[in-house]
């Protein structure tokens, strides 16, 4: 593997500092899971059931959406296609982070760390680089490993307390719902730059419009698009 650089010294993070960078994630996804995991027993399914969703599809909002497509009886290929059109955004997070990185970033394990690029792991991840670290597949393995471990623990513990873990506390359930949400605007605000804010104002305008007339998942597309775009455009 390859160990990373900043411009403060030779030598720059790695597995150790990126499990360290994740904490902000962390604490960000072990509620949210915990709060799967409550709404995967209500909706019938065991612990084990839960932990598996979990561990094989690993995408936050569209865990919530899987579990109403499943519980609901919808077909497989029409639960599949929507899980697949909500996620491919994903598809852009890797080849973004590596021309960020440079044509000198190795990417011979980018078929492993990749798996973990989830949207606050990119945002994490871009911000590093954005404030002059090189990148490093250590520092990659150890900020993605800490985020999934911390979502599947999650999870677990929310399916083992239950159902009715949250039913008396529904201000708390309801600001769980907003904590992923939260997360990432932080993470967008610490990169955030006079430069980016057309692709930023780009990707909220689309995002608002086809989630107003079309649907969520629509939204996040046309967003993703539209930044992507504006970002290429103005270059």
């Amino acid at each position: 593997m390859t160990a990373i650089s900043d411009g403060a010294g030779a030598q720059g993070p790695g597995f150790a500092q990126g499990l360290r960078a994740a904490l902000p994630i962390v604490l960000g996804y072990l509620p949210i899971a915990f709060s799967f995991g409550v709404a995967a027993t209500q909706s019938g399914l065991t612990p084990a059931e839960a932990v598996m969703l979990s561990l094989v599809i690993y995408a936050g909002a569209s865990q919530f959406l899987a579990l109403a497509l499943v519980t609901s009886g919808a077909p497989l290929l029409v639960a599949a296609f929507t899980l697949i059109a909500m996620n491919l955004r994903h598809v852009l997070y890797g080849p973004a982070l590596m021309k960020q990185a440079g044509a000198t970033a190795s990417r011979r394990h980018a078929w492993a760390w990749a798996l973990g690029l989830t949207d606050e792991v990119f945002g994490q991840a871009l911000g590093a680089l954005a404030r002059g670290r090189r990148f490093s597949e250590p520092y990659m393995f150890g900020l993605g490993l800490a985020a999934y471990a911390s979502w599947v623990i999650g999870t677990g513990f929310g399916a083992v307390a239950g159902g009715g873990a949250l039913q008396d506390y529904p201000a708390v359930q309801a600001g769980l719902g907003f904590m992923l949400a939260a997360l990432f605007l932080a993470l967008l605000l610490s990169i955030l730059s006079r430069a980016l804010l057309p692709v930023v104002a780009a990707a909220i305008l689309a995002c608002v419009l086809g989630t107003v007339f079309w649907s969520g998942t629509a939204g996040i597309l046309l967003g993703m698009i539209a930044g992507a775009l504006t970002g290429v455009l103005r270059r």
